[in-house]
C-alpha cells in the first residue's frame, strides 16, 4: 500500500516531465486523477500488456481524455510502452503520443477527449460483457466539468436500465475546470443525490487522493450487485505541490523553470514521507 502511495508521486514527476518535454498538457487534472489511475491499474483491474487482447480483460475508458499525460505515465510504468518513448515524442509531429488517448497505442481501448462520450461507450462495453456472459468489468473515469454533457446522463439512464453491475464510473471531483469553479460554470448540486435518482449505487469518497479510501470504494463497487456503481472521488486539482494545488489557472499549463523546480521538490518530499 505504501509503495503505491509513493508510486503516485513518482508518476506525477514523470507526468510533469512529459508535459515539459511536449510543451503542453492538462497538468491540474493529471495530478488530481493520479491515485485513481494507480489504484485501478496496479490493484483493481485485470489488465496487463500480456492480456492486451484477452477477451476477459477488464476495460478502462479515460473519458476525461485531456488528462492523458497521467494515463501515459501509468501505462508506461505498467509496461505497455517505454517511458522514454513518451518523453521523447509526446505532442511532437507524427507521434502516436498525442494530447488525448489514442487507441493505436497498446492499452488504450478508445480515443476520447470529446467530453461526455466515455460513459455511453462504457455502457456498451458492459452490456456486451453481459450478453456474451463474460465476467470482465468496465471502468470509466470522468471529470466533474464533463457532467454538464447530456450524453453522460443518457449513459447513466442506460446503465441503470440494463442493470450493469459490471460497470463502475469514477468522477474526478476536483471542483475546477478550464474556466473556473464547476459551481460557477454549471452547478453540480448534490452529486450523490443526482446519481441515486438515476438508479446508481453511489460511493462518496471524502479524499479521492487517498489510496486506502479508493481501495475500499472499488471493493464496494465490485461487490455490489444489480446496478452500476459511481464513485465520487473528491480530489484536489494540482494535487502534489503547493505551486499548483487548487488553482484553476493550472488546468492547462507548462511549468516555468522556477515552477518546475518547486513542483519537483514538493513531489519528492511527499514521496519520501511515504517510504
Amino acid at each position: 500500500m505504501e509503495n503505491l502511495k509513493a508510486l503516485s508521486y513518482e508518476l506525477r514527476k514523470n507526468t510533469v516531465d512529459i508535459i515539459r518535454n511536449g510543451g503542453g498538457g492538462h497538468i491540474g487534472g493529471d495530478m488530481s486523477v493520479m491515485e485513481i489511475l494507480v489504484e485501478l491499474y496496479f490493484e483493481e483491474m485485470n489488465i496487463s500488456p500480456e492480456k492486451a487482447d484477452d477477451p476477459s480483460r477488464d476495460r478502462f475508458v479515460m473519458s476525461k481524455g485531456h488528462s492523458v499525460e497521467a494515463l501515459y505515465a501509468v501505462l508506461a510504468e505498467k509496461g505497455f510502452f517505454p517511458l522514454k518513448e513518451v518523453l521523447d515524442s509526446f505532442s511532437k509531429f507524427g507521434s502516436k503520443f498525442i494530447g488525448h488517448p489514442n487507441n493505436k497505442l497498446p492499452g488504450i481501448e478508445m480515443n476520447s477527449g470529446s467530453l461526455g462520450h466515455g460513459l455511453p461507450v462504457g455502457v456498451g462495453m458492459a452490456l456486451a460483457g453481459k450478453m456474451n456472459k463474460n465476467d470482465y468489468r468496465v471502468y470509466v473515469v470522468m471529470g466533474d466539468g464533463e457532467l454538464a454533457e447530456g450524453s453522460v446522463w443518457e449513459g447513466a439512464m442506460s446503465g441503470h436500465n440494463y442493470g450493469l453491475d459490471n460497470l463502475c464510473a469514477v468522477i474526478d471531483r476536483n471542483r475546477l475546470q478550464i474556466s473556473g469553479s464547476t459551481e460557477e460554470v454549471m452547478k453540480q448540486d448534490d452529486q450523490k443525490e443526482r446519481w441515486s435518482a438515476f438508479g446508481w449505487h453511489v460511493v462518496d469518497i471524502k479524499n479521492g487522493n487517498d489510496i486506502d479510501e479508493l481501495r475500499e470504494g472499488f471493493k464496494e463497487a465490485r461487490e455490489f450487485k444489480g446496478e452500476p456503481t459511481v464513485i465520487i472521488a473528491n480530489t484536489l486539482k494540482g494535487c502534489g505541490s503547493a505551486v499548483m494545488e487548487n488553482k484553476a489557472s493550472w488546468h492547462h499549463h507548462v511549468p516555468s523553470d522556477e515552477e518546475y523546480a518547486g513542483i519537483m521538490k514538493d513531489l519528492e518530499k511527499r514521496k519520501e514521507a511515504l517510504l
